[in-house]
């Protein structure tokens, strides 16, 4: 027997299948950024952002060949509380999707209950007994549910992102606190020498001044320098707890329970190549999130579209309702119903179009978010290129400078010793070489500072071709898939 299609119905089927198409695709097109072909402390082109922030890691620290600090980075990786709740954050974002998948299905519900009451008048008192099971089911005919779960998709990649980032930070902070604090154990070490020297010096011009060569001036002099050295001797102990107090909250500890024996032992500065611009979009966790971030937001203007289409829910019920137990399940006493139900708004006074435009507008600042957020990474990576070129060459110059006040001081001790010149001389002379070294020591921290900095700015990794960064993260909660 042929089936009449109704002319109305027929041509609302390939309508509603049009509409249907128009609101399964997010409406935006991909996010392109304008890159530079080079840094200007190491041609333009569109590169597309990839999602390469979960690619397997490297333990860039290990270029420091520090065994102490790289274990202290295997324990922030483990034990820092600022990572732990960022994975709960990640494990929430996960849990999201689910919850949105699970709009695909159907829900299935079932019920059973039991009264016993007194009708009003003739005081007759009856049992009623009953029970049921239903199911309901709205397809996803606009692609609502399908944008949904590729907002929470992208919302749990940015979450992914901003986990790796947390951990890029943290375990760069470790590292600057780290060498921060065997810079002040060479400092230490210096100022322990220093006060040394004082010591004799002030023996020396003690002897002098009982001799009846030198003079009581001169005495003072050396004692109020041995003082000042052991002042500022005393005030590196005080940095060096603090630093050490920091590092342990990093790996997770409590400072009473962490402690760091000193060593004389720097490492080397590294040399990191850069790389080319466009691989900051693949390597850099903070830039992907944000990437990500522009996903979900287009994602929700495809969520926001599909309220102007009207909602069908495919529903049925079947159950049983009797006075007794045995005769719940009898025929005359079993009923069912199922049909399917349209729904759609004819009137709300604007709101779903205030809601479109609002999800338009926070498209829009998350691309304006992620654009500016290149542009912040172009900034860091040309500063610390520039923070690592320049003091190299500082170093250098410092080193000289370290090596002529070593001789000043020698000629100045000599000569004061010999009697053709005054005390006056050699403190000048110590003064000049106890912060010429102080100085180098400090250049030095911040060489370390900055190539740490640049590490992190790259996003872990650097080189052509790429993809190592941070180390790997956190085992995710049971919760998470």
């Amino acid at each position: 027997m042929k089936t009449i299609v109704p002319p109305r119905l027929s041509l609302a089927v390939p309508l509603v299948l049009t509409l249907a198409a128009c609101a399964a695709t997010p409406p935006e097109a991909p996010v392109k950024i304008a890159l530079p072909a080079g840094y200007a402390q190491a041609q333009s082109d569109w590169e597309p952002a990839q999602a390469m922030a979960a690619a397997p890691r490297g333990a860039w620290w290990s270029v420091f060949d520090d065994p102490v600090l790289a274990g202290l980075e295997t324990q922030v990786a483990q034990h820092n509380q600022s990572l732990a709740a960022q994975l709960a954050a990640y494990d929430q974002a996960q849990a999201a999707v689910a919850q949105a998948q699970a709009a695909y299905y159907p829900a299935v519900t079932a019920g059973a209950s039991a009264n016993r009451a007194r009708t009003a008048g003739n005081g007759a008192v009856g049992n009623s007994l009953s029970a049921s099971l239903g199911a309901s089911w709205e397809p996803d005919l606009w692609g609502k549910v399908r944008l949904q779960v590729q907002a929470g998709q992208a919302t749990a990649a940015a979450s992914a992102a901003t986990l790796a980032n947390t951990q890029l930070s943290l375990q760069s902070t470790l590292a600057t606190s780290y060498l921060q604090l065997r810079t002040v154990d060479a400092q230490i070490v210096l100022a322990q020498n220093t006060v040394a020297a004082y010591q004799r010096a002030l023996q020396i011009t003690d002897n002098r001044y009982k001799a009846g060569v030198g003079t009581a001036a001169d005495v003072a002099s050396a004692r109020t320098q041995l003082l000042q050295a052991q002042t500022s001797l005393t005030d590196l102990g005080v940095t060096r707890v603090q630093l050490q107090n920091a590092i342990a909250v990093l790996v997770g500890k409590p400072p009473a329970e962490f402690s760091l024996s000193a060593s004389d032992t720097l490492p080397e500065v590294p040399v990191i190549p850069a790389g080319i611009p466009a691989q900051l979009l693949q390597r850099r966790p903070d830039l992907a999130a944000a990437q990500a971030q522009v996903q979900a937001a287009n994602a929700q203007i495809g969520v926001a579209q599909t309220a102007w289409f009207p909602n069908l829910t495919l529903s049925a019920q079947g159950g049983s309702q009797a006075a007794r137990i045995a005769e719940l399940f009898s025929a005359p006493s079993l009923f069912w119903s199922i049909g399917p139900q349209l729904a759609a708004t004819l009137f709300d006074g604007g709101l779903r179009r205030a809601q479109v435009q609002s999800s338009q507008a926070a498209y829009r600042q998350t691309v304006a978010n992620y654009r500016q957020s290149v542009l912040t990474a172009l900034q860091q990576v040309e500063d610390n290129l520039a923070a690592q070129r320049i003091p190299a060459q500082e170093a250098q110059q410092q080193a000289e400078v370290v090596q002529a006040a070593e001789v000043s001081l020698r000629l100045a001790e000599n000569q004061y010793k010999a009697g053709t010149a005054p005390y006056l001389n050699v403190i000048t002379a110590q003064t000049t070489a106890t912060s010429a070294r102080n100085a180098q020591l400090t250049l030095l921290n911040r060489r370390y500072a900055a190539s740490v900095a640049l590490i992190q700015a790259l996003g872990g990794g650097w080189g052509v071709g790429d993809t190592s960064a941070i180390g790997p993260l956190p085992a995710a909660s049971a919760g998470a898939r």
